[in-house]
């Protein structure tokens, strides 16, 4: 009798233990979505001469003396991606983002007198490319999986403003800047990404990426909003060309279905 106890309590023991093991193992999802935040270098280099050249010519000099703009070099990339895993190594990938950088100054040269000037370029980049996964390292109910990958970008919803907000001067100083207005123009354009890191499954559906990512992304033949005519650089006096370009670190928190 107490040996049949001891072989139905073993069996009960058996039992209760047998999900809690299949649950410790880490949890990988065929369909992922990944949101992502990516800290990245921004080229903008005929964007920066534009602000060089407005700091030079409007803001700088006597009798003014303001401040210089600051150049853009240093942004943050938002985006949301789906990974679909087509085999156990390879998925693909498809996803959207927006990226915005400024550069603002207001200048109070007198009590009642206000100069504000903010330069923005904003894209919002949609990409569709494909990751390849290396042997899974395993311990316990962690799993990590080397990956390298990319594919290809197109910018959408491009687009560079300039605002200069004028309050309280006097007519010289407004004749000199030109007023209160504001400058938009934009154009699209494709580039590609390349991307190498780790993602990490624990055993739940939630897991993490990490990530280094160079972007490729040159939009040229911006078209002024208001003119519909081509932007020139006022420096070189070529076509205005808006370079996105820049290398980043992709931190992702995915979300497994």
């Amino acid at each position: 009798m107490s040996r049949s106890r001891f072989a139905v309590l073993a069996l009960v023991l058996a039992g209760l233990l047998a999900p809690s093991a299949a649950r410790a193992a880490a949890e990988v999802h065929r369909l992922n979505l990944a949101l992502s935040a990516v800290p990245t270098s921004i080229n903008a280099e005929d964007f920066n001469q534009g602000l060089d050249w407005y700091s030079r010519t409007l803001l700088t000099p006597a009798p003014r003396g303001f401040e210089p703009l600051e150049k853009v070099r240093f942004t943050i990339l938002f985006d949301a991606e789906l990974r679909y895993f087509i085999t156990r190594n390879l998925s693909l990938n498809a996803g959207v983002g927006h990226l915005r950088a400024k550069s603002a100054k207001e200048y109070l040269p007198a009590l009642v007198t206000a100069i504000n000037i903010r330069a923005d370029l904003i894209t919002v980049p949609v990409h569709l490319g494909a990751s390849y996964y290396l042997q899974p390292y395993n311990q316990g109910d962690f799993q990590a999986r080397v990956f390298w990958g990319g594919g290809m970008v197109q910018y959408t919803h491009s687009r560079t403003e300039f605002l200069q907000a004028l309050s309280g001067t006097d007519s010289t100083t407004t004749a000199q800047l030109g007023g209160s207005f504001k400058r938009s123009a934009t154009q699209d354009g494709t580039g590609y990404y390349a991307e190498g890191g780790v993602h990490m499954f624990f055993a739940s559906r939630y897991s993490i990426m990490l990530s280094g990512m160079y972007r490729s992304g040159v939009l040229t033949d911006f078209i002024d909003e208001q003119t519909r005519q081509v932007v020139l650089n006022p420096v070189t006096g070529k076509p205005f060309t808006l370079d996105v370009s820049g290398v980043g670190l992709r931190m992702s928190a995915g979300i497994g279905f």
